[in-house]
């Protein structure tokens, strides 16, 4: 059975991203459709939205476009290597890239945390501002 194919419409409602940013992603060849339609519109399956999603997290954490494409070439090799014959010496150096962007994330979702609760604390002087007013 083939695998279904969405139009990038439909893409986007799942996604929750828009045309243009999932356009701009192909541009910028983070994410390639897998296929064209016979009048030339873009097809993606369900691997492709799974990707967008992978590329609509890393968005808030600050990753440069160079540093996504950087860390899905990493995590496609990886899987890859994963799943078939695997180079130990590669698997290794693929996986400390992979655990160097971990802690990356893990850092930077830190520093949001941080941002938040001060966001947080800023709304609620502004409630009590309100409250005592």
């Amino acid at each position: 059975m083939a695998e279904q194919r969405m139009q990038i419409g439909e893409v986007a409602e799942r996604t929750g991203l828009s045309l243009r940013t999932i356009r701009h992603y192909e541009e910028v060849e983070l994410v390639v459709p897998s296929a064209r339609s016979k009048g030339g519109f873009r097809l993606y399956t369900g691997a492709d939205v799974e990707r967008l999603m992978v590329i609509r997290r890393m968005k808030p954490l600050g990753f440069s476009l160079e540093e996504m494409r950087d860390l899905l070439e990493v995590t496609d090799r990886f899987s890859d290597e994963a799943s078939g014959d695997r180079d130990e010496r590669e698997h290794g150096r693929l996986r400390e890239r992979l655990d160097a962007y971990r802690k990356i994330a893990e850092a930077r979702c830190e520093t949001l945390r941080a941002q938040l609760l001060a966001a947080e604390d800023f709304a609620g002087t502004l409630r009590k501002r309100l409250d005592g007013a």
